[in-house]
C-alpha cells in the first residue's frame, strides 16, 4: 500500500438530497453523500458542493485542495450506518475498484508474508487454506504473478479477484480482526 494516510478518491455510494430522514435538526439537514474510499475502503460521509447532484458509482476527488463535487468530509462512517441502497452498491464499487487497480492487488499475491508463526496472509482470503497457500508461495517463486488470470491458471484456485473482494467486504464489516486492504476501524466512539 502506498504511503498516503488519507483517501484522495473516493466513490458514491448513495446520494441524500434531503440528509438522512432520521436526522432530528433540521437545520443541518441538507444534502449528504456516502461514499467509499478508493485506497483503504473508508466509508465516509460527506457534503456535497450545493447545486450539485451525484449519482452512485461516480468517482469523486476528496483529497486536499480544490474538489469538484465535495465540499467537505462529515465523517468517517462504519457499514452499520450505510443506507440500504449504499449497502446494495458497495459489493459492485469495490469490484470496480479492485478491477480498476489489479496490479495492486495481484501485487499483495506476490508480497504477502506470515502475519503470525502459524498464518500466512494468504490464508486471509476466503477459499484458501494452507495447501492453496503453498501453492501461491511455490509458483511467485518461479515468476511473480502478472494477472488475475495468471494466478488462478498457475495456482488453480478458483477466482482470485473475487477472493480479493470477499475479504474487502468483510474488512469494511469488521469481521475479522486483521486488516489487509482496509484501514482498521476506529475504535473511538463518541
Amino acid at each position: 500500500m502506498s504511503q498516503k494516510k488519507y483517501e484522495e478518491y473516493a466513490y458514491v455510494l448513495d446520494y441524500l438530497p434531503y440528509g438522512r430522514p432520521e436526522e432530528a435538526k433540521p437545520f443541518k439537514r441538507g444534502p449528504l453523500v456516502q461514499l467509499v474510499g478508493e485506497s483503504y475502503f473508508t466509508l465516509l460521509e460527506a457534503t456535497p458542493i450545493p447545486g450539485v447532484a451525484l449519482q452512485p458509482g461516480q468517482k469523486v476527488y476528496i483529497g486536499k485542495g480544490p474538489r469538484g463535487e465535495i465540499e467537505h468530509i462529515e465523517r468517517r462512517i462504519s457499514y452499520d450506518e450505510l443506507t440500504p441502497a449504499a449497502k446494495d452498491e458497495l459489493p459492485r464499487i469495490v469490484e470496480r475498484i479492485v478491477e480498476d487497480d489489479e496490479a495492486r492487488f495481484v501485487e499483495f499475491f506476490n508480497k504477502a508474508g506470515p502475519i503470525t508463526t502459524r498464518m500466512h496472509a494468504l490464508e486471509l482470503l476466503p477459499g484458501i487454506g494452507k495447501k492453496g497457500m503453498w501453492k501461491i508461495v511455490e509458483e511467485r517463486k518461479k515468476a511473480p504473478f502478472k494477472s488475475f488470470e495468471e494466478i488462478q491458471q498457475r495456482t488453480k484456485i478458483p477466482d482470485p479477484k473475487r477472493m480479493v473482494v470477499k475479504r474487502i467486504l468483510s474488512e469494511i464489516m469488521e469481521e475479522d480482526k486483521y486488516y489487509i486492504f482496509t484501514k482498521p476501524p476506529s475504535r473511538q466512539r463518541f
